[in-house]
């Protein structure tokens, strides 16, 4: 029997000037919970896995022309990610200090789910929307 937990097959790996921080606030104000954390020499972050429900993000340092959100002028992506209750988790993110940039709300393709930033300015959206929901089969 495997004891590999399910997961999709695509891993954002987000870049942090401060990993070892985001990790902390992250699991804090979203609810992600760090599975695996891998130090450097240094004492930063070389690799980490975070979860939260079946979706894994990996966050680590700045590193092969790789940069941190921080300071950048705009945003190219957002990270959305499921989850069953999305007006607690919206809640817990105010109470822990996420920048809410769009309010929990009922979306016109079915969803509830808000938007925000995090402390180094990574766009989230949490929601109950699951890609697939509308697709036709085109077999």
């Amino acid at each position: 029997m495997n004891s590999t937990p399910l997961v999709g097959d695509v891993y954002p790996s987000l870049t942090y000037d401060d990993a070892r921080a985001a990790i902390d606030w992250l699991c804090k104000a979203f609810g992600f919970t760090a599975r695996l954390v891998v130090p450097g020499s240094d004492l930063r972050i070389e690799h980490s896995e975070l979860t939260l429900g079946e979706a894994v993000v990996m966050v680590s340092k700045p590193e092969m022309g790789r940069v941190s959100q921080k300071g950048l002028s705009g945003v190219s992506q957002a990270l959305s990610i499921r989850v069953d209750d999305p007006d607690t988790h919206f809640r817990q993110a105010k109470v822990a200090g996420a920048a809410i940039i769009r309010d929990l709300r009922d979306e016109e393709y079915g969803s509830r789910g808000y938007m925000a930033k995090d402390l180094e300015g990574h766009v989230w959206y949490f929601g109950t929307y699951r890609p697939g929901a509308h697709w036709r089969d085109e077999s």
